[in-house]
């Protein structure tokens, strides 16, 4: 409903995709405002739901939880569309200045200044923030820095010793240890 909101005070047409997970509020926060400026499109699959995304002028992007990790940003960044977001869990870290605009969290007319700013922004720079953040090779590096790094946080672990003695002989690791 904060996306509808913001929508209404920039003047632009919203269109909803995804499944109904809650039921009471679509009935009591979405179905009254829907009509020609807000239309819900139902749940699309990925082929169509890209051709949305795509096409739009800008993605609004309004979690009510600290979010972690923002696929759907990631996923309108990679069709070159800007992205106007409340700035929770770890959408900001997916933005930059040339890719979208952040808002203050529950602040419609933050979200709607975001939303303006974020029309003015030049597609392709979402696109490459979509290349350079969502790269396979970028993530893994990403991710195996974070691994060194928690495993320097505790004295005497070094990230290249095996923590069973089954892995360093080539075995696999035991039942319980798999099921992590």
């Amino acid at each position: 409903h904060l996306a509808i909101a913001a929508a209404q005070r920039v003047g632009l047409p919203l269109r909803i995709a995804g499944p109904i997970s809650d039921p009471a509020y679509y009935a009591a926060q979405v179905a009254p405002h829907l009509g020609e400026a807000v239309r819900y499109v139902g749940h699309l699959d990925h082929a169509a739901l890209s051709l949305l995304i795509g096409g739009a002028r800008a993605f609004l992007c309004t979690p009510c939880w600290d979010e972690p990790y923002g696929l759907v940003v990631a996923e309108a960044l990679a069709c070159g569309t800007p992205v106007a977001a409340f700035a929770r869990g770890a959408i900001p870290s997916l933005l930059d200045a040339g890719s979208g605009v952040l808002a203050t969290p529950d602040d419609v007319d933050s979200l709607a200044d975001a939303a303006r700013r974020a029309l003015q922004l030049d597609r392709s720079d979402s696109r490459s923030r979509a290349v350079a953040i969502c790269d396979a090779e970028t993530m893994i590096d990403g991710y195996e820095a974070l691994y060194e790094e928690m495993c320097a946080q505790h004295t005497g672990v070094n990230p290249a010793t095996p923590m069973w003695p089954a892995l360093a002989a080539g075995r696999s690791a035991p039942r319980s240890a798999r099921a992590l």
